[in-house]
């Protein structure tokens, strides 16, 4: 198992996932926190609905919505940028362009959980803080991010895993192109298994999947050990 299909396949789904997490959890946490902090009653149920909203929106609606939207002939992107760049054409483009799908698509959920982590913060952390001189970023540094640590570590676990195996957007939206560029390793387990009827093949991709998972999963609970606090 060393052609070079294989390992692209991998590194595209590695940077595909860790991008996932990275964006669920920095820009979630924006999120969460404007909504927890700044938002009426009323408009929290709102803004909470709308965001988790499209979440509920099967993958393969939501990916042909997107494949109209970033048309270069006749799409609603390139119209409002002013441009005519073919977003999932292009190498440089298309794997950055289903990171942002994904995101669209999956942030509701991560939002959610993140926003529910913020509630169990006791109020008079936070007040005792603010007695003692902490400003808001620090009371979010000392307080928030310490108390939400194990919500913030399973968002993480389960961001990546989701993302790991990623399938649909790909095979929907780019059919693992341009030459590549966005394949996928569920995909290409997929494309081997059920299209090139190399099942031995396949399986061997499958184990690979799972393998990998259970090593950074396993990771993540091994460093989660020096920052989730119980």
């Amino acid at each position: 198992m060393n052609d070079g299909a294989t390992i692209r396949a991998v590194v595209n789904t590695f940077v595909f996932a860790l991008a996932s997490v990275v964006t669920h959890i920095g820009i979630g946490m924006l999120l969460a926190l404007g909504v927890h902090r700044t938002m009426t009653r009323g408009t929290k149920y709102f803004v909470r609905t709308a965001y988790f909203f499209p979440f509920l929106v099967s993958w393969a609606a939501v990916a042909l919505i997107w494949k109209y939207v970033l048309d270069p002939a006749f799409g609603l992107a390139n119209y409002y940028l002013s441009s005519t760049t073919n977003w999932l054409a292009s190498p440089t483009w298309a794997l950055p362009t289903l990171i942002v799908v994904d995101w669209w698509h999956t942030i509701g959920y991560t939002f959610i959980i993140l926003l529910a982590g913020l509630q169990t913060v006791p109020a008079q952390l936070h007040e005792a803080a603010r007695v003692d001189g902490a400003n808001a970023w620090w009371r979010f540094w000392s307080v928030t991010l310490p108390v939400m640590s194990p919500t913030i570590f399973f968002a993480t676990v389960i961001t990546f895993i989701g993302a790991f195996q990623i399938f649909d957007p790909m095979v929907i939206m780019t059919q693992g192109g341009p030459d590549g560029a966005t394949r996928s390793i569920v995909q290409y387990t997929y494309e081997k298994g059920f299209q090139s009827f190399e099942v031995g093949y396949a399986a061997a991709l499958s184990l690979v999947l799972f393998v990998v998972i259970m090593i950074v999963t396993g990771l993540q609970f091994r460093l989660s050990r020096r920052w989730v606090h119980q």
